[in-house]
């Protein structure tokens, strides 16, 4: 049961990896430049107050370094890659290796 919902937010975070990469995308051919939108940009944009909430939570209750070191790091990286990397970790996280019976190291 576990595995299923984290494969299926794997899932959800590579969809959004895949959408922020095609605005990229599009982005960087309009402009004839690399664009890279970083989370944070991106986060503003869609849900200001989500992204005012989520600072003052991990501010008052793991500290302001935490904030300027880790998260604030995190949130500067492009959105795509950030969703990326978050959709292979909970894949990893529900993989299920395939069990080999009946097979011997001999054959």
């Amino acid at each position: 049961m576990f595995r299923f919902i984290f494969r299926l937010a794997a899932m959800v975070a590579l969809s959004i990896s895949v959408i922020m990469a095609v605005l990229d995308a599009t982005r960087t051919v309009a402009a004839s430049a690399l664009v890279l939108t970083p989370l944070n940009a991106s986060w503003l944009a869609v849900s200001p107050d989500t992204r005012a909430a989520f600072e003052t939570f991990i501010r008052t209750k793991a500290g302001p370094l935490l904030w300027d070191g880790a998260v604030a790091w995190v949130l500067n990286q492009p959105g795509f890659a950030v969703f990326a990397v978050l959709a292979f970790l909970l894949y990893a996280i529900g993989y299920r290796r395939q069990r080999r019976t009946g097979q011997f190291a001999a054959n």
